[in-house]
């Protein structure tokens, strides 16, 4: 019957073990005599197994001489631990605040899209207004080019088209000072991006 395989970290808990319970010094040679017949570890992995417990700093190695001696005592890897906990915690630590962050970025860029779509909103509606402020201005000039016999018929016809053309002034007005107040955009830069002349105004 074969023997079950024994796992890294149960080799390294076993290979721990001998240091814990002897409380004593060894060098490598001295490990793979006493691990395969204590600890059931074979040993060709005794020295692999034994630099990993080294790089984990649960056991400690110094060269007396031209040897290496290595140790380990219950306190030593009780520290281990608890650095390697303490270092853990300060990880999750810094995930917490990252993970506020990436949450705060996420709504201010919520907030940011929805300001964009009622922006887009309110500049349809200007080109709306500029639109239909161009036809009336358009509506009183032709009034202004008609026969003179029509005039007293028309006039009353103009003045209402006057008063709504000046309406959609006021409105363009309106949107311009929401858009100027609420997306940091200068006057003249709205007015270049939507083609309005400087001197627009309402029809005396």
């Amino acid at each position: 019957m074969s023997k079950a395989k024994v796992s890294a970290e149960e080799k390294r808990k076993r290979l721990a073990d001998i240091f814990y319970e002897t409380k004593d010094f060894f060098q490598l040679k001295e490990l793979e005599k006493i691990a395969p017949k204590t600890k059931g570890i074979v040993e060709r992995t005794v020295k692999e197994v034994l630099e990993s417990l080294v790089v984990d700093n649960i056991v400690t190695c110094e060269k007396i001489g031209v040897s290496n001696y290595y140790w380990s005592f219950p306190s030593t890897a009780y520290q281990t631990r608890k650095r390697k906990i303490d270092e853990l915690e300060s990880d999750i630590r810094k995930l917490r605040e990252k993970k506020t962050e990436v949450d705060a970025t996420i709504q201010r860029e919520k907030a940011s899209r929805e300001g964009s779509d009622n922006r887009e909103a309110l500049l349809e509606e200007l080109k709306n207004a500029q639109a239909t402020n161009r036809e009336l201005v358009d509506e009183l000039r032709k009034y202004q080019d008609n026969d003179p016999a029509l005039l007293v018929a028309k006039t009353k016809a103009a003045n209402i088209a006057k008063e709504a053309a000046n309406r959609w002034t006021e409105n363009i007005f309106a949107v311009q000072s929401y858009v100027s107040n609420n997306f940091n955009i200068s006057t003249s830069d709205f007015n270049k991006q939507f083609n309005i002349p400087e001197d627009f105004d309402t029809i005396p």
